[in-house]
């Protein structure tokens, strides 16, 4: 599965210019049985088989680069583009992919042994047959935002979650389509105009369409730089 779509286009060639790589490693060959067995059944009984503590710590031993280990679990925290932001400029990430019922939870229980602990992190509210998809989503984010992969520096600085609100639509040529237009002031020339435009747009999409991300853009913006409260405005 991996490289898969990293292998190609604007985070292929990077990868080719050496400017990120990857290794990819199969948990069966940490196994110890002649079987390579890595799953057992759940404690307690129920469906499914569960993914063994002392077999995937050894292959998080064995495999393990520079940077923090996430294991891809529906149970885990959220993915941000802050902690993408995060991940991309810091030395690398070790990322493990579930299968069948998901992990032994002892396995983030335990600290690694530079006193860290693995951290379950999701991708969204929804279930995958597997956590590989879950880490090239991870991994393409991040590959994104390393210098020289895309090609303009400012590309990933005007987009939806950097600003904490939903990018502004966008348009382009042909002026008319379907007997639609593109907007007045797009084609204005005023700058200022524009920008408050896409603004007045990022807020109405946000609020609309992602009220969480709409809340938490709202007490951001009555926090102070010295941290601080302000009283908000009705």
């Amino acid at each position: 599965m991996f490289p898969g779509p990293l292998g190609v286009s604007l985070a292929g060639r990077a990868m080719e210019d050496g400017v990120w790589s990857l290794a990819a490693r199969n948990i069966r060959d940490f196994a110890t049985d002649k079987h390579r067995t890595v799953d057992d059944t759940p404690a307690g009984g129920g469906p499914g088989m569960v993914l063994r503590a002392d077999v995937l710590s050894a292959a998080v031993a064995g495999a393990r680069g520079p940077g923090p280990v996430l294991a891809m679990s529906p149970r885990g925290k959220t993915l941000t583009q802050r902690q993408v932001r995060d991940l991309a400029a810091g030395p690398g990430v070790t990322l493990l992919c579930g299968r069948f019922e998901g992990f032994d939870e002892r396995l983030f229980d335990a600290p690694l042994p530079d006193g860290s602990f693995i951290e379950p992190v999701s991708i969204g509210d929804y279930i995958l047959s597997g956590g590989e998809p879950a880490a090239l989503v991870l991994l393409d984010a991040c590959v994104r935002l390393l210098p020289g992969v895309m090609g303009a520096a400012s590309s990933g600085h005007d987009e939806s979650f950097e600003s904490g609100l939903l990018e502004y639509p966008h348009y382009t040529r042909p002026p008319e389509w379907e007997g639609l237009l593109i907007p007045e002031v797009l084609r204005s020339g005023d700058h200022a105009k524009i920008a408050a435009w896409r603004l007045a747009q990022s807020e109405t999409d946000t609020r609309l369409r992602r009220p969480d991300l709409w809340e938490r853009h709202l007490g951001a913006r009555v926090q102070s730089p010295s941290g601080a409260h302000k009283k908000k405005e009705k």
